[in-house]
Order: structure tokens, then sequence, then C-alpha cells
């Protein structure tokens, strides 16, 4: 009578799987349905810069707090951490992030942002838009939050929803930490963050060991002589200097470092002059510098210092008026995740959202994130997933020669709200209820 036993039990533990698994799933839907829909349009047509996302805070402040959570404001500059105990048990903490970028939409979207802002890096003022999902993350993180403190009887311990700032410039989290987040919130012994991704069908969970990658922000200052355009020989031109230096950088990749070794360089900003027959005195260059190891990073690093003082040597520039090079404050590490908890979370995801559902596809951009500076110790184990975006369809359309999807900090950029939200919320309940269900 054993085997006959244990068979109808394995039964009964899979329909009570399966009947939780759907009661889940219908209750993020009611909820997206009634709630979260208008607060991601909310959020997509009310996008806000790095280190001034002020409304945007406001607003997931009076939201976290509705829900229950206990709230601090001004973590770090606008950064909120929203907290809710509920008895004996581990500290996890769930990070959203909550900035857009300064990029003007153009995804033809009937509620595609029309929002302009004062760039606190130039002055001037700017488009922004959610080119990068952050409305998909903060809207998630409120599901989240109304999902478990409707479960309390689900699961025991302190959570801690942290809603960062500055993501897009690699130094949210990097504040945070500075304002003293772990000695005021407690190190958390789980640490968990998600990204939506375009690359992804919407709806899908991926989980790889390092998606992500160490990123500095580089600026090439390039000094000239400046005069008349119909009088070239009397100046030294810092567009063709600068012009130059573009284009050397790109050996740097293809012929300094192994093929095998991930790195990246790209230059995405050039400003120089003023009009068309002014040879002006400066050009500046703005880069990304991204790849997967230390050693790569010091020899792109100083790379770019040699070939762009020594190509300003070669145009005749003198030693003070060589070019500068900039390594900015926006550095992040890799990310690294804990693939113990990884694999961990994966059953939970496979058990509780279907086993096609959780994939693991390895990234194909060198994309940094800054939640890697929560990953370090006094924080414990540490995970950080993606969510897919866009609908099977466009994907298979484009695989077949169709229109391509459009790429993150485009301004085509558009992602599929609802299943990509309720994606977010399931896949953050899941694994929250893994890990401090009772």
């Amino acid at each position: 009578m054993k085997k006959p036993l244990v068979a109808l039990l394995s039964v009964l533990l899979f329909c009570v799987s399966a009947v939780n698994a759907s009661e889940l799933a219908d209750s993020v839907k009611k909820d997206y349905d009634d709630y979260l829909a208008g607060l991601w349009d909310h959020f997509h047509q009310n996008p806000e810069l790095s280190l001034v996302e002020f409304k945007t805070a406001e607003r997931m402040a009076k939201e976290l707090r509705d829900a229950g959570f206990t709230v601090t404001e001004k973590v770090g500059g606008t950064g909120v951490v929203a907290v809710l105990e509920n008895g004996s048990g581990p500290l996890v903490m769930m990070r959203a992030d909550m900035d857009g970028l300064p990029v003007e939409e153009k995804s033809g979207l009937p509620n595609a942002s029309k929002a302009q802002q004062i760039s606190p890096i130039t002055g001037e003022v700017v488009n922004v838009m959610h080119a990068c999902g952050h409305d998909v993350h903060i809207t998630s993180l409120v599901g989240t939050a109304r999902q478990m403190a409707a479960r309390k009887d689900e699961w025991r311990g302190t959570l801690m929803l942290v809603v960062q700032p500055a993501e897009e410039r690699g130094m949210g989290a990097r504040l945070m930490l500075e304002d003293g987040f772990l000695q005021r919130f407690g190190a958390p012994d789980y640490a968990l963050a998600l990204h939506v991704d375009s690359e992804y069908v919407a709806g899908t969970v991926n989980l790889v060991p390092d998606p992500y990658a160490t990123v500095d922000s580089v600026d090439i200052i390039v000094h000239g002589v400046a005069g008349h355009g119909a009088r070239p020989h009397q100046t030294k031109d810092p567009i063709v200097i600068a012009s130059q230096i573009v284009t050397a950088l790109q050996t740097l990749v293809s012929r300094e470092i192994s093929p095998r070794d991930p790195a990246v360089v790209t230059v995405g900003s050039f400003h120089a002059g003023t009009k068309h027959n002014i040879i002006s005195d400066r050009a500046h260059l703005q880069l990304t510098v991204r790849n997967v190891n230390p050693d790569t990073r010091t020899a792109l690093l100083e790379g770019i210092e040699r070939i762009a003082r020594n190509i300003g040597r070669a145009a005749g520039l003198p030693g003070d008026k060589l070019p500068e090079v900039i390594v900015g404050d926006e550095y992040t590490p890799p990310v690294n995740n804990d693939m113990k908890l990884g694999a961990r979370l994966r059953v939970a995801w496979s058990d509780e959202m279907g086993a096609d559902t959780v994939t693991a596809i390895p990234p194909k951009g060198m994309t940094g994130e800054d939640f890697s500076r929560f990953m370090d110790p006094p924080v414990g184990e540490a995970v950080y997933w993606s969510i897919g975006g866009t609908p099977a369809e466009t994907i298979e359309l484009a695989a077949a020669g169709g229109p391509p999807v459009p790429g993150h900090h485009s301004g085509l950029f558009k992602i599929a709200p609802e299943p990509s939200v309720r994606a977010g919320v399931e896949s953050t309940v899941v694994a929250l209820l893994e890990l401090m269900g009772d």
C-alpha cells in the first residue's frame, strides 16, 4: 500500500502547487488590470533623470506607505527604503531603479513621454524617456509590495524594498551606501533585483551566472588653438585631433585585447565648435568602457590615455595642451550572481510559473548595473535576474527579417507592459516566498 500512497501524495502536492501558482498569477493579473496598468502608464509618461527623480520618489514613497510599509525617504539623495516587519526570519532586500534617460521618445505609443527636464549634468533642457524599462521595475515593486502585504500569513521575516536613484549614471547604489544604508536598515541576508530586457520574450524569466559587466565613464578633453576656418594653418584643430582619437581607440579592442576577452570602448558623445567657419579651441569626447576582468580594465584605461595624449603630440600640441583623460566616478563593478541561490530560485520559478517560463540565455551585450554594489559583504547571498519584455511574435518577425526589436536606450524602445509587469511581480513574489515562506 505504500507505493499508491506515495503516488497519491505526489499528485496532491502537485495539485496544491498548481493551485497556488494559478492563484498568484490570477491575483497579479487582477491587480494589474485594476491598478498597476494605470500606475505604469503614469510612470512611463513622467520619467525623471538621474539624481532628480523627486516626483517619482515621492509617488513611490506614497505607494509603498499605502501598502503598509514603514517608509524612509531621501536616502542617498532621492532613494526610498520601505520596510515591512513580519515576525522572526531573514532580512530580504528587493531593489528597483527609477531613473529615466535624456532621450526623446519615438516609440509611437499613445502614452509616449513628452517630458522635459533640466539636465543636472549640462544644465540644458532635455527630453526624458524611460528608455530602459525602469518604469516596469518600479511598477513591479509596487505590485510586489501589495502582494506581500496581503500574504503576511505566508511568510516571516523583514522585507525591505529599495527604490534606487541614478542607476543610469552608475552612482545611485554607492550614494545610498555612503548615506549609511547598511547601518540604518541592516545588512540583508538576501539581496534581489531584476531588469526587463527587450531581447527576451515577454513574461519569461532569465537567469545566468554573470549577466553584467564592469563599466567606466571616461571623458577626453582635447585642447586646440582656435582660428578662422579659412586659415587652418594658423590653428590646431581639436575636431580633427579628436576624430583621430575616436578612430584609433577602436584598435584597443581589435588589436590589443584578446578576441576571447570581452571588451567595449564606445564613444557616445562628441561635442565641439559653435559655427561653420570657426575652428574651436576645444573638443569633448564621452566614452563608456566595459569589460569583465580587472586586467582588461587596466589595459583599456591605460590604452585610452596613451592613444589620446600621443595623438595630441603627433598633432604638434605642446605638453601643457595635450588631451586630458578623466576617468569618472560612475564606475560599477561586475554583477556576480550567487548561483547556489540562483539554482534554488530557478526551481521555485519553474514550479510556480512553469518550466518553460525560466530560461538561461547568455547576455548579448556588455550592459552594466550598479546593483553589484549591493552584492558585496556584509550583504548575504544575492541574485539579479532578467524578465522578458517583447512579445514572441515581434521577436520571431525580427528573426525572419522583419523590423528589428528596438534596443535599450533608443528612442524607439518599447516594452509590452502587461506581461512584463506581471512577470516582474510574480517572479519577485515567488522568490520572496521561497526565502521567507513558512
